[in-house]
């Protein structure tokens, strides 16, 4: 498989699945601000859609949306449990958390990395932000993870979006269970892999 990949960006969730997942794979350092793979391959040539997760899988099919990604990464391992059984109340409960994280937290933060974005709804859009962050970190309590005790492809992502709040400004440390629950998940070592392997950390 090859998974293309920008520093940082949503494909880190991809990056630390893969690594969660023991799987082999190739990653191709695709930066979202030149669109062009380490060869100079016109990234647009590969995904038409431009930006990353891209997984191309070893028969040629490929996924480009993260949440399907990640599910598709942690059916190859059942053993895994990186995701629960298809059809399970779990697994919905999964989706939601993937949906959710994809659309209200992950699509929020995108107009603040745009520096043609006014203050005033950079403003409106961090309020909204920490609403739904606030609402998470209720979630979070009590539990290690989003599903409760074991880890999950969506615990990998939320890790990565919660990333970008130092980024653009959104303080987040008053939200002491997120808080807990990014330094567990950071400090596994599927995502400090992926994190070096991404130039994140030494």
């Amino acid at each position: 498989m090859k998974l293309y990949y920008s520093p940082g960006a949503c494909s880190l969730s991809a990056h630390i699945a893969l690594h969660e997942a023991g799987l082999a794979f190739e990653g191709v350092l695709t930066p979202t601000k030149t669109h062009q793979t380490p060869d100079g391959t016109d990234y647009y040539t590969i995904n038409p859609l431009g930006y990353v997760p891209f997984l191309v899988l070893d028969d040629g099919r490929t996924l480009h949306e993260g949440p399907a990604i990640v599910q598709y990464i942690a059916d190859q391992v059942p053993e895994k449990n990186l995701a629960p059984a298809n059809g399970t109340y779990e697994r919905y409960k999964l989706q939601e958390w993937l949906t959710l994280i994809g659309t209200e937290l992950h699509k929020n933060f995108s107009p603040l990395f745009n520096p043609a974005t006014p203050e005033e709804a950079k403003a409106a859009t961090i309020a909204h932000l920490m609403k739904r962050l606030t609402w998470v970190d209720g979630e979070l309590a009590g539990k290690d993870y989003l599903l409760g005790s074991n880890y999950s492809v969506a615990d990998g992502y939320l890790f990565t979006v919660t990333n970008w709040a130092r980024m653009v400004g959104v303080d987040i440390s008053g939200l002491v269970n997120i808080g807990t629950f990014r330094a567990r998940v950071g400090a596994r070592p599927a995502v400090l892999a992926a994190m070096k392997a991404e130039g994140l950390i030494k």
